[in-house]
């Protein structure tokens, strides 16, 4: 099987990594990639949000499926243009993306199907969220209704900084705010594939989506996670699948836009019991980082039963025992204003500890052949271990070998203080 995979993030090398290590994949081509991808794929420049562009390069290449990482390209329509060029994608049409796109509308789809989730109202003016947030009181959860890379989202008991943040989404055309109830509880993903009738769950992860230790400081697209969760309940994916993933699957296709890709159900366990955060279109980064390091199925032959409908034949997939954990390592500055193009250095001894490897973000090669960063999140260190203390170990052993003037990242991730009691 040769396979085009669109994207160019840490996501997108934990994806080119599995695919690679799938005896079905013959090849495996990036577009446009980063020089961590660039070691298991051959790349090619394209631009990402050019349905005709993918579709094109696809069909050159002559490949039997794309697997497109981004929400952006998904939200764009690019995947209905490789479809109509004949060829398998795993990711869902424009129509089924704005699940991710418009909070709005996944908001009216989990109505529609009955799916747990927050009291929200969708607000066009000042003036309406002021109402809401009134209604709802205070801590204040203001979300940009469109896409926002994972900084879209303000939780905070500050009334005059939920209204800052609504003001500056409100100012975006056609601009819409969903403000919703606060949920208690820890949060948890869980990915489930869906070829547009049959769903299958992946592990569930935890992400830490604050920049600081202890979660301080602003929102982010993700400073790590970990995988499994030894405090989740028991039956907690099986619920999942039979009161969120399922549920809304069934909507979309009742509504003939079929949804055939990967499933992100962003998750509050409250004292209510499970209700949705949101749902996203894609794999999410960096939980993807987590749950394919531990995932001993062939993820090429997954991904394409998924986009071929065929998810009902393959077998049960299979788990390794191991824990990951996986911490993100970002440049200075970030997430506001980071500052890019530094020289990063120590990946290579930082993958000679046991159990690690190093994942690509945000990064390039200068003309000398270095390698410097070139985004706010830069790198992702996975270890992976027989518990969760030496997966972490592992992570933390290997980012003391890595060298970026500056840098950022949380020293507290799937630390036992951060987790939550089972």
């Amino acid at each position: 099987m040769k396979i085009l995979l669109i994207g160019a993030g840490a996501r997108e090398h934990a994806l080119g990594r599995a695919l690679r290590n799938d005896p079905s994949v013959s090849e495996v081509f990036a577009a446009p990639g980063n020089p961590g991808i660039a070691q298991v794929a051959t790349t090619f420049e394209v631009d990402m949000l050019d349905g005709s562009a993918v579709a094109r390069l696809a069909t050159e290449l002559g490949v039997d499926l794309v697997v497109i990482g981004p929400e952006a390209p998904l939200v764009a329509g690019v995947a209905d243009a490789v479809r109509e060029a004949g060829i398998a994608v795993f990711g869902p049409g424009k129509e089924a993306a704005r699940l991710e796109g418009s909070k709005a509308f996944a908001k009216q789809v989990m109505a529609d199907a009955g799916v747990p989730t927050a009291m929200a109202h969708v607000c066009m003016t000042a003036a309406e969220v002021e109402a809401a947030m009134a209604d709802f009181g205070a801590p204040h959860v203001i979300k940009d209704d469109g896409l926002a890379a994972g900084k879209g989202v303000v939780v905070t008991g500050d009334r005059l900084a939920a209204l800052a943040h609504a003001q500056g989404c409100l100012g975006k055309p056609g601009g819409a705010i969903v403000v919703e109830e606060f949920l208690d509880g820890p949060e948890i993903s869980l990915f489930c594939l869906s070829d547009g009738r049959t769903v299958v769950p992946l592990a569930p992860a935890q992400d830490f989506k604050r920049l600081g230790d202890g979660d301080a400081g602003p929102n982010t697209g993700g400073m790590g996670a970990y995988s499994p969760l030894p405090w989740a309940p028991a039956d907690l994916v099986e619920q999942v699948v039979e009161r969120v993933a399922q549920p809304a699957v069934d909507e979309l296709a009742r509504r003939g836009t079929p949804f055939v890709g990967l499933l992100y159900c962003g998750l509050a366990m409250t004292s209510r019991g499970i209700r949705v955060i949101e749902f996203n279109a894609r794999f999410g980064d960096p939980e993807t980082q987590v749950v394919l390091a531990r995932l001993d199925s062939p993820l090429a032959t997954v991904l394409h039963a998924t986009a071929t409908g065929t998810l009902d034949r393959i077998p049960p997939l299979r788990w390794s025992e191991e824990a990951a954990v996986t911490v993100v390592l970002a440049c200075p500055g970030y997430p506001e204003g980071p500052t890019l193009g530094s020289a990063i250095n120590g990946v290579a001894e930082a993958e000679q500890v046991p159990g690690v490897h190093v994942l690509h973000a945000g990064t390039v090669t200068d003309d000398a052949g270095a390698l410097v960063s070139a985004g706010g999140r830069v790198l992702s260190v996975v270890g992976t271990g027989a518990d969760l203390a030496v997966a972490r170990q592992r992570a933390y052993e290997a980012m003391t070998r890595i060298d970026l003037e500056g840098c950022l990242f949380r020293t507290d991730i799937a630390a036992p203080e951060r987790l939550p009691v089972g």
